[in-house]
């Protein structure tokens, strides 16, 4: 078992936290993160965002779709992103999801075509496994070997599954949400739309702190204790709800798109997913000084087939 622990770092008791560590937590964070490199990591992944956003459509409109309805999928999807991103990059997307390629084929080129299919999707998160990796101090050689990649672009697979749940269990809960607004509408119409407004918030709060911590917990190569993932995740929630609405602010308000021309769907949807990995790697870098501070964990090999090389926050 190899023992870790981050320059930053003198080795000391384990403590409990007091609200007063904040600003040296956020110190230590933001020293962290700009280490990291993170505009560097965030350009990676919204580069291969793009590329890997044609077949995760595909894949979360078949998979959701099948149980929830492929039209009520889709425009659940372009609402969050006209929301998000804009109007007119959600009409970008619509064109992209309107030709996904149904026509009949072989059976050879079906089953090579899911495979490329699969590969394609998983590209975003296999370069955020990367990245957060490198957060975690991983060296570039750790994912060397097939067998590293093939259980790399699996686990990338499982969260564009998890991706499916989580916009269906988004969906059902709209819907009932939407229900009782419009019940509450007819009973109270002064306090319905506060309502509404305060659920919708907290079930996007719940679903966004379900994946970030599933991202920080299971994506990288290493074991972190689910206390540091918790608080990290929460963190991280916070700041990305916060940073969407900031984020759909500036895009309204400044168009940073219009400069582009016909690329300038292309450019927003880059500049969205770069911003939002910012805002990802400061959650994996404060939940990385949490651990360190107050949980003493030790980084160690994970365990596993072809995972020789590989290391790990297990508990110390």
């Amino acid at each position: 078992m190899k023992e870790f622990q981050s320059s930053s770092y003198k080795k000391h008791s384990s403590r409990s936290f007091n609200f007063k560590d904040i600003p040296e937590l956020l110190k230590d964070t933001y020293r962290n993160w700009m280490d990291s490199n993170p505009f560097q990591l965030s350009a990676i992944v919204a580069y291969y965002a793009i590329l890997s956003l044609p077949a995760l459509i595909v894949i979360i409109l078949n998979v959701v779709g099948s149980i929830w309805g492929k039209e009520i999928v889709q425009g659940e999807l372009l609402d969050e992103i006209s929301k998000a991103i804009g109007q007119e990059t959600a009409e970008s997307i619509r064109l992209m999801m309107l030709d996904r390629g149904d026509k009949k084929t072989g059976l050879f080129t079906t089953i090579v075509g899911v495979i490329v299919l699969i590969y394609g999707a998983t590209g975003v998160f296999f370069q955020l496994q990367n990245a957060l990796n490198k957060i975690w101090g991983m060296s570039a050689g750790a994912q060397e070997g097939v067998i590293n990649l093939i259980k790399s672009r699996a686990k990338g697979f499982g969260f564009i599954l998890i991706l499916g749940f989580l916009l269906l269990v988004s969906l059902l809960m709209t819907t009932l949400i939407s229900t009782f607004s419009n019940r509450l509408a007819y009973l109270l119409p002064e306090v319905a739309v506060d309502k509404v407004f305060i659920g919708d918030t907290m079930l996007s709060l719940i679903l966004i702190y379900t994946l970030f911590a599933a991202l920080f917990k299971f994506l990288p190569d290493v074991n972190i204790r689910w206390r540091a993932v918790r608080v990290g995740a929460a963190i991280t929630a916070v700041l990305f709800v916060v940073g969407k609405f900031l984020l759909a602010y500036y895009f309204k308000i400044m168009e940073p798109g219009s400069t582009y021309g016909a690329a300038g769907s292309i450019i927003l949807i880059m500049l969205w997913v770069s911003y939002s990995s910012l805002i990802l790697f400061f959650g994996a870098n404060f939940t990385k000084v949490y651990a360190n501070k107050y949980l003493l964990q030790k980084q160690e090999i994970k365990r596993g087939v072809g995972s020789k090389n590989k290391k790990s926050f297990a508990s110390s």
